[in-house]
């Protein structure tokens, strides 16, 4: 067993602490921020700090750890999503791993599983484009990327010597986050820059959208209700299990709470009918397109690009410096039922990012084998 380092060490830490340390990075996921483990009821958690033996008041880094008992059993998974926040260019990224590794030893856990926040691979759009033209090509893998960056593949060689497992893209938690995601890069753009970057087929259907005379609202927690009625549509036609009102309306309640610019409400309509509607949030400099919603009729009128649009300006006027699309697979195949999603938001001119992904570390080994087994067994 790898041995920790007496020069870094975990402790718990408050909200109040947590959240100064990501609002002083500029950016961060918003699934480690302390409003998230109050968002997933279903989990316990803690905030996390990272402390230097030589500087044990300042803080290193910070981590939202949920936490998730195993039935009938004291044991628990400890999962940071899209996390820790740290500076993963350090040497001692090793030390830091390992401090957290004995933290959550110590709270029962019978595994850890991190999902660093760093890039390994960038594909432009128009390289994704070429691929997916390629009879050839099936998967971004087979592509080179446009960019590599050596701090991601520092990080999976660390994550590898400490005896994490790397999971699969699709396997996992239900929590699980996505390994590619599509993002629309706004640092320098104005907005006549972002939607010359779309293909032309983005740039048609903004203008039919506004021709059409579809409307795109900020709405509030009273619409909530209206967003659900089209989220449970959008579930039955496209086959996903649909997350209950009361999650949305905590969400809503808890992040304004921490932040009352974190998360916002978009209702797009036509002719007094909602055709679309979408959540949007911001940690810093980083937005996301989170939830998604579109109703069946009225398609034609592009709703979905109207309401995506407006997301990207207001990202945009608000200081971020990305706009995410969320995940994406790496097909590049014309036969997978998921390119259609790909060529969506590849459409957008951004590019596809390949993250270091989410890695277990069985602490132990007995329960961490039944548990993949009770995974695989739930399908």
């Amino acid at each position: 067993m790898t041995r920790v380092s007496p020069s870094i060490a975990v402790r718990p830490i408050g909200a109040e602490d947590h959240l100064g340390f990501l609002q002083g990075r500029g950016a961060a996921s918003f699934l480690q921020t302390p409003a998230w483990g109050r968002v997933k009821t279903d989990w316990a958690h803690e905030s996390l700090g990272w402390y230097a033996a030589d500087a044990p008041d300042t803080l290193l880094g910070v981590g939202l750890a949920l936490y998730r008992r195993l039935p009938r059993l004291r044991r628990v998974l400890a999962y940071l999503p899209e996390g820790p926040v740290l500076d993963w260019s350090r040497p001692d990224v090793d030390a830091h791993l390992l401090a957290l590794r004995e933290h959550v030893r110590g709270r029962g856990a019978f595994a850890l599983r991190v999902g660093p926040p760093v890039a390994v691979h960038r594909w432009r759009a128009g390289t994704v484009k070429d691929a997916i033209a390629a009879p050839a090509l099936r998967s971004l893998a087979q592509v080179p990327a446009d960019v590599t960056d050596a701090d991601g593949l520092t990080v999976v060689q660390t994550l590898r010597r400490l005896g994490f497992r790397r999971l699969a893209a699709d396997a996992g938690f239900a929590a699980g986050q996505p390994q590619y995601v599509f993002q629309v890069p706004l640092a320098g753009r104005d907005e006549a820059a972002l939607l010359a970057g779309m293909n032309q087929l983005w740039r048609r259907n903004v203008k039919k959208a506004a021709k059409a005379g579809v409307l795109v609202e900020v709405g509030g927690p009273g619409d909530l209700a209206d967003f659900h009625r089209l989220y449970r549509q959008t579930a039955a036609r496209d086959h996903f299990v649909p997350r209950p009102l009361e999650y949305f309306q905590r969400m809503f309640a808890v992040m304004t709470q921490e932040d009352p610019t974190r998360i916002r409400l978009y209702l797009a309509r036509h002719d007094g009918d909602l055709v679309a509607a979408t959540t949007w949030v911001r940690v810093g400099r980083h937005t996301w397109y989170s939830y998604g919603a579109s109703s069946t009729a009225k398609r034609e009128v592009q709703g979905s690009t109207a309401i995506q649009w407006r997301m990207m300006r207001d990202a945009l006027a608000a200081g971020a410096d990305v706009y995410d699309l969320r995940g994406i697979t790496d097909t590049v195949a014309s036969d997978d039922p998921h390119l259609g999603l790909v060529r969506f938001k590849v459409g957008t001119g951004g590019e596809a990012v390949e993250y270091v992904g989410e890695w277990d570390l069985p602490l132990n080994r007995a329960l961490y084998r039944a548990f993949a087994l009770y995974l695989r067994r739930r399908g």
